[in-house]
């Protein structure tokens, strides 16, 4: 599941829930392939379903450790789209130059505004510098255009 930023939130009251047999069976099945508490995979899952249900267009995927959100039918992630749109200046220039909607562009730019650190902390990953890269991966050669 995408993280909320460095802080961790606030846990709210506890409360029963009772699943039917065949979804407590899946619920205790995720739970011991992930390595997670049942608690822990329902609220995961339940925060996936909200967001999926909150911004219609949005899915998720990787592991379990680093779940993102992507916009279905284009092939990326929100960071993704919101680092070209930053570089392409405005949704205009990058709608022309690409094969991305403007609703696309729109449904990414909401899911930023609501989740901002966690679309910011890719796009700072990925502006590194050179050297930065170096620094984590010196055995990476850097390729020079002609």
């Amino acid at each position: 599941m995408p993280s909320q930023g460095s802080q961790r939130p606030r846990k709210g009251e506890p409360f029963s829930v009772r699943f039917t047999l065949p979804t407590d069976r899946t619920v205790q099945e995720e739970a011991a392939r992930t390595r997670r508490s049942k608690s822990a995979v329902v609220e995961a899952l339940t925060e996936e379903a909200v967001r999926t249900r909150r911004f219609a267009g949005i899915g998720f995927r990787g592991d379990d450790a680093g779940r993102r959100p992507w916009v279905i039918g284009s092939g990326l992630d929100v960071w993704e789209i919101v680092h070209m749109l930053q570089d392409f200046g405005s949704s205009e220039r990058l709608t022309e130059a690409t094969h991305l909607t403007e609703r696309q562009v729109r449904l990414a730019l909401a899911y930023r505004d609501s989740y901002p650190d966690e679309i910011a902390e890719p796009i700072a990953q990925n502006r590194r510098s050179v050297e930065a890269w170096h620094e984590l991966y010196s055995f990476v050669e850097h390729a020079t255009t002609p």
